[in-house]
């Protein structure tokens, strides 16, 4: 074991990411007619064009990579690896939605809309004729990158490592080249939400039964109320609509009402964690359903605001004067579900545990906590979350763990994710082997010179 490998496994995901990223075309060979010279590789039914590398160079130009590095020859390979997947991804029938690449595309389309300003700026941006061309590339992209992640998800789902296999992996690091761990803290969090008042959230109800009155009365479009009415940004666009089946991560009162209707019918006003909509069942087909939505959201007054920031005071007072631990604080006071009953501590997303390493956490989350001390509680913070709800935070550094060359038993769950992103890559690796080896794989004569990292040759 050298830093040669522990470099490979650190950026294994940045790898998979990368080959994601590449992926521009998805259009089958028996489909489309290319010029032969046009035509850099075959991978199984697609094909890699010239055209992809020169949009591969382009796409890493913009994310601000050093390219004077990467060759035509590392470009394609990666565009292969990612054909590959795709390829055997259609070949195992991964589910794939197209209801759910749209509902993604609709996302981001609105998500470029707000930052460029209008259509015209973003079809000038992307120099696209209309909109419906814009949407149909970004679709095929979403789409690409969905499969080969799907793929890749299921070439390593069932790969685990024992603990025999980490501490294997552990010894088999020699000491001199054995990774630094860089300077960690865990954080605790408490979460104060302002509620609206009763009196908003009966405004947003009776604004929701107005809706549902005319709908039902005077026949006015459900879908059009959605565009000029909804703040849901994920379904606004098209009208509320989404498809959804009985498994899918929707909120349970939504599924219930989406469930329990029959085509046609509009539901009352219900409430979610997200706020208060009505549901229009459109088409009900086997087990999926085809529904429109709105959804409202009460307003926080200044009133209320002025309220809960005082409430927070009041629970940080308490704090500073020791009259209660953080950690009582945390499970008496915080809104926050996620983090309440564990005394307010947040998990590593990345890593699943209690750390965070400070050059590698979110840049908004450290400066919050940048200038604390171990113990030390922070000043109030006041945040709005991407649906524009407000919240008051406080935040304190439960433990700090200085830079120090990792140890097999205080840094264990890092020694684990080592070993198991290893034994992921060498999964990926034996998969991409067994896979070329049976796929039809034609490469262009001026790519025939190139050292690939895999046999894409099949010398």
């Amino acid at each position: 074991m050298n830093k040669s490998i522990i470099s490979v496994i650190t950026v294994f995901i940045s790898v998979i990411n990368l080959t994601t990223i590449l992926a521009q075309d998805t259009t089958k060979v028996s489909t489309i007619r290319k010029k032969i010279d046009g035509v850099s590789a075959v991978v199984g039914d697609f094909i890699v064009l010239e055209s992809d590398i020169d949009k591969a160079y382009i796409d890493l130009k913009n994310q601000e990579v050093d390219i004077s590095n990467i060759s035509r020859c590392n470009i394609v390979g990666r565009l292969m690896e990612t054909k590959l997947y795709i390829h055997h991804a259609i070949q195992d029938s991964l589910p794939l939605q197209d209801t759910q690449i749209q509902d993604q595309v609709e996302q981001q389309f609105s998500y470029i809309k707000k930052n460029l300003g209008t259509e015209e700026k973003v079809l000038q941006f992307y120099r696209k004729e209309s909109i419906e061309e814009l949407k149909k590339e970004l679709f095929e992209l979403a789409k690409t990158r969905r499969l080969s992640a799907l793929m890749q998800q299921k070439v390593v789902e069932e790969v685990t490592v024992t603990p025999d296999e980490v501490q294997q992996f552990f010894k088999s690091i020699p000491e001199k080249e054995r990774p630094l761990i860089g300077t960690e803290i865990e954080i605790s969090q408490i979460v104060i939400k302002p509620k609206p008042d009763i009196r908003e959230v009966n405004n947003t109800i009776e604004r929701l039964k107005e809706f549902r009155k005319d709908i039902l009365e005077n026949g006015a479009s459900f879908a059009t109320k959605a565009v000029l009415y909804s703040q849901d940004p994920g379904s606004r666009s098209n009208g509320g609509k989404y498809t959804l089946s009985r498994q899918d991560p929707f909120a349970k009162e939504f599924k219930n009402n989406a469930f329990s209707l029959q085509e046609g019918e509009v539901s009352k006003p219900f409430k979610t964690d997200f706020g208060y909509h009505i549901l229009q069942v459109d088409k009900i087909r086997g087990q999926k359903v085809d529904v429109r939505h709105i959804l409202l959201i009460p307003e926080i007054t200044n009133e209320v605001l002025t309220k809960y920031k005082a409430a927070t005071d009041s629970i940080q007072k308490k704090l500073f004067a020791k009259e209660i631990t953080f950690v009582e604080a945390a499970k008496q006071y915080s809104d926050d579900k996620e983090t309440r009953l564990d005394g307010g501590a947040l998990i590593n997303p990345v890593t699943s545990d209690t750390r965070f390493e400070l050059t590698k956490i979110d840049p908004i989350l450290y400066t919050q906590v940048s200038d604390l001390k171990e113990g030390e509680i922070s000043g109030i913070i006041p945040e709005t979350d991407r649906k524009g709800e407000k919240s008051f935070k406080i935040l304190t550094i439960a433990k700090h763990y200085e830079e120090h060359v990792a140890n097999y038993a205080t840094d264990y769950l890092k020694i684990r994710e080592l070993a198991l992103q290893q034994k992921k890559l060498e999964a990926i690796r034996k998969w991409q082997s067994e896979k070329i080896s049976d796929t039809y794989i034609k490469v262009n004569e001026s790519y025939q010179g190139c050292e690939f990292g895999n046999n894409w040759l099949k010398k």
